[in-house]
């Protein structure tokens, strides 16, 4: 790792001072603007060809189902084996994908089934890459910015959300067809060639980290060897109950896959404000994170963690009975806002409170538990949506996330009363 030697980081900062960690988070960026301007050109697709809300909740359901599958291989791999070059094999796989997506379009295929195909690829290399990305940032920056790493890895996921759905909603309206006819160009296939650039210079800065973590795990696998990470979890009732928290709030509040038929049907717009819809959670998030990078907090991190996802479900109840576009947009920012809290607890948690060499198999049970949050929960929603409607299913999960949030906090007394974010602590509390 190198740092700045000539003067200190400015405060809220530190995290910056080594250089891998800024090439890791400028490739992050690239990543998710591509990541983010793709899946709304896949959900508007979709919704195109079939107008079904339960078609929606089969794009998430496809993206979810290889973590599933893929679990305990995948944490196995991202401490067996140097965590860089993991990566960079799982989005070389992107590539492919994205790629293939684009020759679907282009060949005007009007069926999802081949999407689905090709989104299911997409999550196996997900799979493989959440756990080794996770593990591989405590490598980047010294154990005690690790928090304010943590902190400003998610404002930059943030602002990637912003503008990555706001992007893929644009570049998808964009009529370059008509201004250069011999381009074939439109639509979706804006944005898939769009993500294909984005993922090259994600792959070229990854490639040039210093970095070389190796192996942390020496032994081959084997069942005790690969269960390991969630034997540890099960053991550990901080740890389980932080990431169960996040699967079973996201599962029952989270509205993402809805967002068509909200700016299709209810609110009575176009693919434009569909990103602002996407975006808006993002934003409201990126200030957050932001705050906390400047002014973070030292005490009592369960109990806010419990107070932003009770806050994380109102916002969604405000939300789902919402007809104006700015009451929307307002609700969905301040949703975004409080998970951007719980998402840097829960992040310092499973990090620091795991040992080394545990870190990607430990993170790989976390991945099934956010991809559950996410990609099931969309899933979720569509066939909630399905049966009673976008509106009743939003309103029915916010009022869900709430009570989840009130059951936990009785069921898991350890994670209410976390105190200070540190590994001395965490570890202490987890063991």
């Amino acid at each position: 790792m190198n740092f700045l030697p000539h003067k200190p980081p400015a405060r809220g900062m530190e995290a910056f001072a080594s250089r891998d960690f800024r090439r890791y988070q400028l490739a992050r960026v690239m990543a998710i603007l591509g990541a983010e301007a793709q899946s709304v050109a896949v959900a508007w697709q979709v919704y195109s060809m079939t107008h079904r809300a339960l078609d929606l909740g089969y794009t998430g359901l496809a993206l979810f189902l290889p973590g599933l599958v893929f679990l305990l291989p995948a944490g196995h791999v991202a401490d067996r084996f140097d965590r860089r070059q993991v990566i960079l094999a799982c989005y070389g796989m992107q590539v492919v994908c994205t790629t293939g997506l684009l020759v679907l379009t282009r060949a005007g295929v009007h069926s999802v089934y081949p999407i689905y195909a090709v989104l299911f690829l997409i999550g196996s290399g997900r799979a493989f890459s959440g756990p080794a990305s996770s593990a591989l940032v405590p490598h980047l920056v010294p154990e005690r910015h690790f928090v304010n790493a943590v902190t400003w890895g998610g404002a930059i996921w943030q602002f990637s959300n912003i503008t990555g759905p706001a992007l893929g909603g644009l570049l998808f309206t964009l009529p370059l067809a008509r201004l250069v006819p011999d381009t074939r160009l439109e639509g979706a296939g804006i944005v898939y060639v769009f993500t294909l650039g984005s993922l090259g210079w994600f792959l070229v800065l990854v490639g040039s980290l210093h970095t070389r973590p190796g192996r942390m795990e020496h032994r081959a696998a084997s069942l005790k060897v690969v269960t390991a990470g969630f034997q540890y979890m099960m053991r550990s009732p901080l740890l389980l109950g932080a990431s169960s928290l996040d699967l079973f709030v996201v599962l029952l509040g989270g509205a993402t896959a809805l967002m068509p038929i909200f700016a299709h049907e209810i609110l009575h717009q176009g693919p434009r404000g569909l990103g602002l819809l996407r975006a808006a959670p993002a934003a409201g998030a990126l200030m957050m994170s932001l705050t906390m990078a400047r002014f973070p907090f030292r005490r009592r991190a369960g109990l806010r963690l419990f107070v932003c996802v009770a806050v994380y479900g109102a916002t969604t109840v405000v939300f789902g009975l919402s007809r104006s576009l700015w009451l929307s947009l307002g609700a969905l920012a301040l949703a975004g806002a409080a998970d951007t809290i719980s998402v840097i607890i829960r992040g310092s948690l499973l990090q620091l409170g795991t040992p080394p060499e545990m870190r990607g198999r430990v993170s790989a049970v976390n991945a099934l538990f956010i991809g559950g949050s996410n990609e099931l929960g969309e899933f979720e929603s569509g066939l909630t949506a399905q049966w009673w409607g976008a509106v009743r299913a939003t309103v029915v999960g916010g009022v869900g996330a709430l009570a989840v949030a009130g059951v936990w906090a009785a069921l898991f007394p350890r994670l209410r009363q976390a105190d200070e974010l540190t590994a001395e602590a965490l570890r202490a509390t987890t063991t």
